[in-house]
């Protein structure tokens, strides 16, 4: 049984395949419309009580946005394929043999996310390309010849498990598609419960083979999950790097004792150490002011996590992240006294190790420009913005011309079940994405040079350990 057949899509209505009208305006109206209807009907997979979604990585709900995904590129003529792990395509080929622009971001997401991180760009993806192919299969309105086939070929992509929170690392599907990651790394990872990505990916009915198509570059479009464009009043961000980060994985030691008849001079309680770790980031975050260095703690796992043990042990996840190397420096030299101060006080002991880090992450400088000279043709408002976030063009940035795209969210609200982004701006991101996907098939950014991983203009690489950094 396919795995269309075990978890069906909702019924698609009859998507509008091209526009003829004479009048530009209605057929942008068209457009518009069709691609609003489509997202509606993918927004409605996995809905969560609270409006927002739940579809984490080879669930049912992933599976059923995959259905989806597939029903609606077969609907436009693509041809769709898995590869070793989990990431599909769907592709339309004019050249045989060419290599493809590849165009997407995810469709997974956090439990109780909201509807737009990753779903919309796979969407929008999915219109754009469907808009090229239309242009490039139509004839000229006065009955002349059909415009000449782009250069590449065109690989709309769902990458598999960018998000991490069912299984580590994120960005997975990326990784592995760039040769970051061992794919047979990748595929023996466990959940919590201990199901393997083979396993999880073989129920769903998406386990492939191969490598996935050639990519000659890439673009994919995302919603900002920050507030400085909803402020300034922009429309597209261009993204041109992401910030410095350092991440960790830590284990703090205690012992377990018994919660009424311990003494609390003699406790050496594994959480307290981890709650002063949660409130040392935060402390070490307001210590530079003009939130230039932001910070988290996650994940917390507690052992044994009794209601009368104090927990003998606690494992978290610690990120710090800025557009100041400096301060990235100086905010690691709190971080080490601080903690040494928390092992005192606390009497505990942390185990610290760095699991990524990497300085200002630029993308290629030929694809930002690419991408304002189409806002420009587009009249769309834009400006150069940092990601704080990682993305799958992140990694796809190293190894093929890539260009990044935003569109405005609403609030600045994200990994939230109240994510949103108003319907202009989604539908404006779709036409912004349509033309950098045709100047890319085109072969327009041909021979700009992928940054190096941690480099700053002038600068040299620190750290290119970037594989699964969201």
């Amino acid at each position: 049984m396919t795995a269309a057949a075990m978890h069906p899509a909702p019924e698609l209505t009859n998507p509008v395949l091209t526009c003829n009208s004479g009048d530009p305006r209605q057929g942008a109206a068209a457009d518009a419309a069709s691609f609003l209807r489509d997202f509606r009907s993918l927004s409605a997979i996995g809905e969560t009580p609270g409006h927002g979604v739940d579809r984490q990585a080879a669930t049912p709900a992933d599976a059923q946005a995959r259905a989806w995904f597939t029903s609606l590129a077969s609907h436009y003529g693509f041809r769709t394929e898995t590869d070793r792990i989990g990431n599909l395509f769907a592709l339309i080929e004019w050249h045989p043999g060419a290599p493809y622009v590849i165009v997407g971001s995810h469709l997974d997401s956090q439990p109780t996310a909201g509807k737009y991180d990753g779903a919309y760009g796979v969407a929008a993806a999915l219109h754009a390309s469907r808009r090229l192919a239309d242009k490039v299969a139509s004839q000229s309105p006065d009955g002349g010849t059909r415009p000449a086939a782009p250069k590449y070929n065109l690989a709309v992509v769902d990458w598999f498990n960018e998000e991490g929170c069912r299984f580590a690392p994120s960005m997975m599907g990326s990784s592995v598609y760039t040769g970051k990651l061992p794919a047979d790394v990748a595929l023996s990872v466990t959940d919590t419960a201990g199901t393997s990505v083979r396993e999880a990916l073989t129920e769903i009915g998406h386990l492939g083979s191969g490598e996935g198509p050639t990519a000659a570059a890439y673009a994919e479009i995302h919603i900002e999950q920050g507030r400085s464009m909803e402020d300034s009043g922009t429309t597209i961000g261009l993204v041109h790097a992401c910030w410095a980060a350092a991440k960790y994985t830590v284990t703090v030691h205690g012992e377990q004792a018994h919660t009424g008849s311990t003494v609390i001079v003699d406790r050496k309680d594994a959480l307290l150490g981890a709650s002063r770790l949660v409130v040392l980031l935060r402390e070490i975050a307001d210590h530079f002011s003009g939130a230039v260095l932001h910070t988290s703690v996650g994940q917390l796992t507690v052992y044994p996590n009794s209601p009368v043990v104090v927990p003998s042990r606690v494992e978290l996840v610690m990120d710090l992240r800025t557009a100041d190397e400096d301060i990235l420096a100086s905010a690691k030299a709190l971080l080490r006294a601080g903690i040494a101060s928390i092992e005192a006080e606390a009497n505990v002991s942390i185990d610290v190790a760095e699991s990524h880090a990497w300085g200002i992450n630029p993308y290629q400088p030929a694809g930002v420009a690419l991408a304002a000279e189409c806002a420009a043709e587009l009249g769309l408002s834009n400006r150069e913005v940092f990601t704080l976030a990682g993305h799958d063009s992140i990694n796809m940035k190293d190894v093929v011309p890539t260009v990044m795209l935003f569109v405005p969210s609403v609030d600045g609200i994200s990994h939230n079940e109240r994510e949103y982004t108003n319907d202009d701006d989604v539908c404006a991101g779709v036409d912004m994405l349509t033309r950098v996907v045709e100047r890319l098939c085109n072969g327009d950014l041909d021979g700009a040079s992928s940054p190096v991983p941690g480099t700053q203009p002038g600068t040299q690489p620190e750290d290119t350990r970037q594989e699964g950094t969201k």
